[in-house]
């Protein structure tokens, strides 16, 4: 068992210490088993066999405790002072006639109650009856309402379940199932499942960041939307990293090398960009104005300048029209490319880092991901469109990735495709970055890599890449090219409307996800207009929006949402001039 390289083991409401005695017998020596019974002494021996049970947990040097209510261990005296590698309930249950509400009740008090004396790393198995637990693994699986839904109990107290396993009584001998407080009659074991529970990180608020970079001569003072802060200098694709993104980028250039020889740009682009909305086309002809995060700097100066000149050049920026962006794509960078002396026919060069885009929240979009620019001029009868091509799809169309030939004059392009997010890559050729030198094409290539990075490892939440759960990025350094296993399993999800009357003329829909982003901590998956009425009279429309909350990393409890759901109403009124339903 798993559970025996723990140090130290508590085990709560034990009936005839069976279980508590195999499993002292069956851990050795070098495990300190410590089992408990909510029962008095005198009771709990009344029991078949415990008397015995508790002779042989003594003999071993284990610890047995009575009359200990696992709803408050830490002000039980023998247990507050001690940190528990694992904690055990089988079979819980709050009485004869209790009801599914108050079986979740007492397991909520019991999760809430193990976290106090439970190690950093440690595990809670809480093992089930066969249909209580209201995960998939139940056969058959029971309506959710009628359910215990322990994994929603465990996230009232921060704990998220990374295991389930069948509950292998016959492991443990002379183990019997006594039911609730020595009944007649015992639990049905068969078929029971244990759930083991591990800590998540918590929810933290997002705040602005403060930045700086350096534009030419100018440094740019400003701050980082809130809803962004969690991927900043994250750095995912530096030579140390294990991470999954970087994994895909080596390995896709990896395989453009047998096309052509392909040369990695060391220069490292800013985030922040020089753009103008009006030539937003030039750059890149799919974006629009609203899916750019415009920024204006809180200070702009310049070096070595006169404090007259620096004066001016301040006065200028109070009439700011927004020439700052968070860099959209890279494409910005790709006329720069072209134009470096160093730049030469017949070599793809390579650039990758993180861009930002104003998107709607949605379970197969990201507002910040990493991205690959591939730029390089090859002659025009070599086919190139069609090289890169054949090459990729050789690579990615077992991972359900197509191709799709865009014929449009006088560009000729190619998507890349999945099922959950169209268009998240591309070849084309670029005319208006061509060359004087005839016969030659320039070619452009810019692929999402996060979202290729989930289709290669399995990875069914695009939010995981950005997770800062250790157990994320651990995989990734054990086995570099395995599928990813979540340490996560079957998160709850909850739905919660919101509906306001807002001003058509005055409302941008991309300006209400950011601040569901930033108010709910990212916990909302995913975002679905669901009504929406306009007053004959007044002009104004009202909108009512469905949010659906739920973490692939972090214990997302009901009460919890509850909250971010308040803390949202609360912002909205405030942020976007809105007025609540």
């Amino acid at each position: 068992m798993e559970m025996l390289k723990a140090r130290e083991v508590l085990l709560v409401g034990e009936g005839n210490f069976s279980f508590s005695a195999a499993l002292s017998e069956n851990a050795g020596d070098d495990v300190g088993v410590t089992a408990t019974c909510y029962q008095n002494e005198e009771n709990a021996n009344k029991q078949e066999s415990a008397a015995r049970n508790i002779q042989r947990l003594r003999e071993r040097g284990s610890t047995v405790l009575f009359e200990v209510d696992c709803t408050c261990l830490k002000d039980h005296e023998a247990i507050k002072h001690h940190l528990y590698d694992c904690i055990i309930f089988n079979f819980p249950h709050s009485g004869r006639k209790s009801g599914v509400k108050k079986n979740r009740l007492l397991l909520v008090r019991f999760f809430q109650s193990a976290i106090a004396v439970l190690k950093e790393n440690g595990e809670v198995h809480v093992t089930l009856c066969n249909g209580q637990g209201g995960t998939p693994c139940d056969s058959p699986v029971r309506e959710w309402h009628n359910s215990w839904q322990v994994v929603a109990m465990a996230a009232e107290a921060g704990l998220i379940q990374s295991e389930i396993r069948p509950f292998e009584y016959d492991m443990h001998q002379g183990y019997q199932c006594t039911g609730y407080r020595s009944q007649d009659k015992g639990f049905h074991v068969e078929g029971g499942l244990t759930h083991i529970f591990t800590r998540s990180l918590p929810f933290t608020m997002l705040e602005k960041l403060k930045m700086e970079r350096t534009i030419g001569k100018e440094t740019v003072c400003f701050e980082i939307p809130a809803e962004l802060s969690e991927y900043m200098n994250r750095n995912f694709l530096s030579q140390q990293s294990h991470h999954p993104v970087k994994t895909v980028h080596e390995q896709l250039l990896r395989e453009l090398k047998s096309v052509c020889p392909v040369c990695t740009i060391s220069k490292e682009f800013p985030e922040l960009v020089t753009c103008w909305p009006e030539k937003l086309q030039v750059y890149d002809p799919n974006l629009t104005h609203s899916e750019v995060y415009w920024i204006k700097p809180t200070d702009t100066y310049i070096f070595n300048q006169s404090a007259n000149e620096q004066e001016e050049f301040m006065d200028d920026q109070q009439s700011f029209t927004g020439s700052f962006a968070l860099r959209p794509s890279l494409l910005f960078h790709a006329q720069e490319i072209t134009q470096n002396e160093e730049f030469s026919p017949g070599t793809l060069y390579a650039v990758s880092g993180v861009v930002f885009q104003r998107v709607p929240i949605s379970p197969s979009r990201s507002s910040a991901i990493h991205q690959l620019l591939l730029v390089g001029m090859f002659p025009v009868e070599s086919q190139p469109i069609k090289c890169f091509r054949d090459s990729l799809e050789s690579l990615l169309t077992s991972y359900g990735v197509s191709f799709e030939l865009v014929q449009a004059r006088p560009e000729q392009q190619v998507w890349m495709n999945s099922k959950m997010l169209p268009k998240f890559g591309r070849i084309t050729s670029l005319p208006s970055f061509a060359s004087d030198l005839e016969g030659l094409q320039l070619i452009v290539v810019s692929i999402n890599l996060d979202h290729l990075a989930t289709l290669i490892f399995g990875i069914t939440d695009w939010r995981l890449l950005w997770s800062a759960d250790p157990r994320f990025l651990q995989q990734f350094e054990l086995n570099p090219l395995g599928s990813f296993r979540p340490f996560s399993l079957y998160p709850p999800s909850y739905k919660h409307d919101i509906s306001f009357w807002m001003d058509p003329d005055n409302f941008e829909e991309m300006n209400f996800h950011a601040v569901v982003r930033e108010a709910a901590c990212g916990a909302v998956k995913d975002v679905v207009l669901v009504d929406r009425f306009r007053h004959p009279h007044i002009g104004h429309a009202s909108l009512c929006f469905r949010l659906t909350y739920q973490s692939s990393d972090r214990a997302l409890s009901h009460s919890q949402v509850f909250g971010l759901q308040c803390q949202l109403r609360r912002l909205l009124p405030l942020r976007l001039n809105v007025t609540l339903r």
